[in-house]
């Protein structure tokens, strides 16, 4: 097995403004630390409102598949696989320009596009509007994240350790997303139904708020060329090992983290499985299993986050992959435990749990990985612009899978896509090199 020929982190660091800012590196970075919380808070609410919007349509469409409308699981999956494709499309030139422009403008404007999507929404029941909304809110996520992820990148420098705590507080922030939006779609959606979509648009607006007051218009990075950094960052040998590895990861975020699930869980249906249309008289429990799964994830993530530091990355990406397929099986058998006792559910939603909080730490330890790879004379903007297409096009292969999958054999079938992504993600890592953060501490 090779291992990626990096430089070392150098003692000195080039600032991370442009020299017309009027600043040193060094304060410009002190800055960074100091706004790292609120970037990230915003990031929260951002992912608050993604998490909404998804779990809205979810319910907006079982309800009116309900009332009769003949909508399917096929087309809430492809309404999802959209808005991947969207930012897929989006991310690289995204990523491009937070390079070479201010990541302030770039990143507001994003997430004030974010707000228009979702309150175009619910303007009528035209599938052409959906398609549009989706879109749009695709393209917003990719002028945010890239962005904001060489922004952290390049905050972070110098400090590995502060690096694998502050990605593991951006996966935090994806569980706020999952957990908190849940919730709050599945109370708006009780008390507003289709209106609900006009507060999420306010979350949008106070995301961009905060971003555009809490990072300097100073911090800017000026890189002369993008194209040509797009092309040695293509080349970097960390990008090709890890990509495929991301997008089967990706694969499953999108199985189970966009619109299909919450359709399958409230949608009524005439199959066997314990969990499909188990909430379709409560569309509301939704929510509060998602929380449910978002603070055993979160409590895992936190775990992480002080191991991290100690091991070898590589090898915290084998342990939390490998977690993932017993956590299948475990869903299986309580997917099929109709004619058991409460006991035994509790038994396997016990065991499940403790398997959710080992495989919780693979997004903090590839970020930390990645970004530990990226030469500074990079443009982190485009790498975290290929990131972000790889999350794309990951989601968009996941939400088809579900959506088909899902289709013919409902809850299983989401499983069974999980177990295939897995399994080939495993086989791929096998050529992602070690890379020991307590090393890059130490070279720092």
């Amino acid at each position: 097995m090779t291992v990626v020929n990096t430089p070392p982190i150098s003692e000195s660091h080039p600032p991370i403004s442009g020299p017309s800012s009027g600043g040193s590196g060094a304060d410009d970075r002190t800055a960074a630390h100091a706004n790292l919380a609120w970037v990230i808070s915003a990031h929260a609410i951002l992912r608050i409102a993604s998490g909404t919007s998804g779990i809205l349509i979810g319910l907006y469409l079982a309800s009116l598949n309900n009332q009769g409308a003949h909508l399917s699981a096929g087309l809430v999956g492809t309404l999802s696989a959209v808005s991947f494709a969207a930012e897929l499309f989006a991310s690289i030139p995204m990523g491009l320009a937070s390079d070479a422009m201010q990541p302030r403008l770039l990143m507001t404007t994003g997430a004030i596009l974010g707000a228009i999507a979702v309150f175009l929404f619910a303007v009528s029941g035209s599938k052409s509007i959906f398609f549009l909304s989706r879109l749009l809110e695709g393209v917003g996520a990719a002028a945010i994240v890239p962005a904001l992820l060489a922004y952290l990148t390049d905050a972070t420098d110098g400090s590995p350790a502060l690096r694998v705590k502050v990605m593991s507080y951006f996966e935090l922030t994806l569980l706020a997303g999952l957990a908190l939006g849940g919730i709050v779609a599945a109370q708006l959606f009780r008390a507003l139904n289709a209106a609900a979509f006009s507060v999420v648009s306010v979350l949008y607006l106070a995301c961009a708020l905060i971003l555009f007051s809490s990072i300097s218009s100073r911090t800017v990075r000026h890189f002369p060329n993008p194209l040509e950094d797009l092309r040695q960052v293509l080349r970097l040998p960390s990008i090709r090992h890890l990509a495929p590895v991301w997008l089967c990861v990706n694969s499953v975020v999108g199985l189970w983290l966009g619109p299909t699930l919450p359709f399958l869980l409230t949608g009524r249906t005439t199959d066997h499985q314990f969990l499909s249309g188990i909430y379709a008289s409560s569309p509301g429990s939704v929510g509060w299993l998602l929380l449910g799964y978002s603070i055993v994830f979160s409590l895992g993530v936190t775990v992480w986050s002080f191991v991290l530091p100690h091991i070898r990355l590589q090898n915290a990406m084998r342990i939390t992959l490998g977690a993932i397929l017993p956590v299948c099986a475990g869903f299986y058998l309580l997917n099929h435990s109709g004619d058991q006792s409460v006991t035994v559910r509790w038994s396997i939603g016990t065991g499940i749990a403790l398997l959710i909080m080992v495989e919780s730490g693979f997004t903090p330890a590839a970020l930390a990985w990645l970004a530990g790879t990226l030469p500074e004379q990079s443009g982190r903007g485009a790498a975290m612009g290929i990131y972000s297409v790889l999350l794309s096009v990951g989601a968009i292969i996941g939400s088809l899978l579900a959506g088909v999958l899902g289709e013919r054999y409902s809850i299983d079938g989401l499983l069974y896509g999980t177990i295939l992504v897995a399994v080939v993600a495993l086989i791929f890592l096998h050529w992602v090199p070690n890379l020991d953060s307590r090393k890059l501490e130490c070279s720092a």
